[in-house]
């Protein structure tokens, strides 16, 4: 990676944090980000308090969904190059295999189609080999676009 790769890194994985406080506190970070195509990979470091088991230490599913929300959401912005607001539309999510006690998560997500108002994203989950994911997914996340007041003008004004 260049210098110049590894600072336009640094400043994504402070964008990440900065503006989704959520991101900062489970220690999310950006490993590596493409424009074409729109991919991000984002790593989550193990830590006990997401454990769902205690009996055999695997992490909670909700960690798991968390993590592809996230990447998925951090796909769609490199898809769309600009900070506006989304919102997960629907996140369909298949476990395929418990993920592993002590072990860091990374998920991989993809935004292959942006519309004006909705953006499609694919994305997994694992540990180490993508080739050997946790969990697959594919959501959909609605993009901000101008639209009607949602109290009409004439409550607003008390008529």
């Amino acid at each position: 990676m260049t210098e110049s790769e590894q600072a336009d890194l640094e400043v994504l994985n402070a964008a990440f944090r900065d503006f989704v406080p959520h991101n900062r506190a489970l220690g999310l970070e950006v490993v590596s980000a493409t424009l074409e195509p729109p991919a991000v990979v984002i790593r989550l470091p193990w830590d006990e308090r997401w454990v769902g088991n205690p009996e055999t230490g695997v992490p909670h599913g909700g960690v798991v969904s968390t993590l592809i929300d996230a990447t998925s959401g951090a796909a769609v912005y490199l898809r769309l190059r600009e900070p506006i607001p989304i919102a997960t539309l629907d996140l369909r999510i298949d476990y395929l295999r418990p993920a592993s006690p002590n072990a860091a998560l990374h998920a991989r997500a993809e935004c292959y189609r942006a519309t004006h108002n909705v953006a499609f994203v694919r994305a997994i989950a694992y540990h180490q080999d993508p080739s050997e994911p946790v969990a697959a997914a594919a959501a959909t996340f609605m993009i901000s676009t101008p639209g009607k007041a949602v109290v009409p003008p004439e409550a607003e004004a008390g008529g």
